[in-house]
């Protein structure tokens, strides 16, 4: 199934000489997590202030939405660090792996609950999509009980729903009013969060079947 998750390889290529980087600077994976963690929380924090409260000295709701594909970038590339640094120079621990799928949901969690704030666009639909966020980290990481295997299977992965809700925030942040398009959007969102949960369990039970 086609995802921008089928990129990481290049992406991880390209941030290796980085990755080695901090591992010579004695940085661990657990900090790289929180930093990603923390970079999402002031995000959405940011984005909730500026639809609640207007102070001419914060950040307007426009700029923050049009700062948002430079966050979601860097958190992906933060997501990318931690795990390079565990496998690649042996700073694997059991807090680690908690931390990064805890760090993933509660992550989106306060990128995007936010949207929901934003005048025009749809509460009901943002908190759909979350949730179904939720659920499919969930089913993904059930793979570890059900066939040793994490899994990642698409349509809509976390580097998916970056990628649209970068792109929805720019194009918010642009001027662009949130009218029946971005709906229609949403609804697809949703669409394809339920086929990816469904991809993610029968590729687990694929996998079991398998051994048979």
């Amino acid at each position: 199934m086609i995802s921008i998750y089928q990129c990481k390889s290049a992406f991880q290529n390209l941030l290796r000489p980085f990755v080695a980087q901090l591992a010579a600077w004695q940085i661990s994976p657990n900090q790289v997590t929180g930093a990603a963690i923390l970079l999402s929380g002031l995000t959405g924090l940011a984005l909730v202030q500026s639809t609640q409260f207007a102070y001419s000295f914060l950040p307007t709701t426009q700029q923050v939405l049009c700062s948002l594909p430079i966050t979601l970038l860097v958190r992906m590339g933060l997501n990318a660090i931690d795990g390079m640094l565990a496998r690649e120079h042996d700073q694997k621990s059991a807090l680690g792996c908690i931390l990064n799928e805890m760090g993933d949901v509660i992550s989106d969690v306060f990128l995007y609950l936010p949207f929901a704030l934003i005048a025009g666009i749809s509460a009901p639909l943002i908190v759909g999509i979350v949730i179904l966020a939720i659920t499919s980290e969930m089913v993904g990481v059930l793979g570890y009980e059900i066939d040793h295997i994490r899994h990642y299977e698409g349509p809509m992965g976390k580097s998916d729903r970056a990628f649209v809700f970068g792109l929805i925030g720019l194009l918010l942040g642009l001027g662009v009013a949130p009218s029946q398009w971005l709906t229609i959007l949403l609804i697809g969102v949703i669409f394809l969060q339920i086929w990816t949960i469904i991809n993610r369990i029968q590729g687990m039970l694929q996998e079991v079947e398998s051994w048979k």
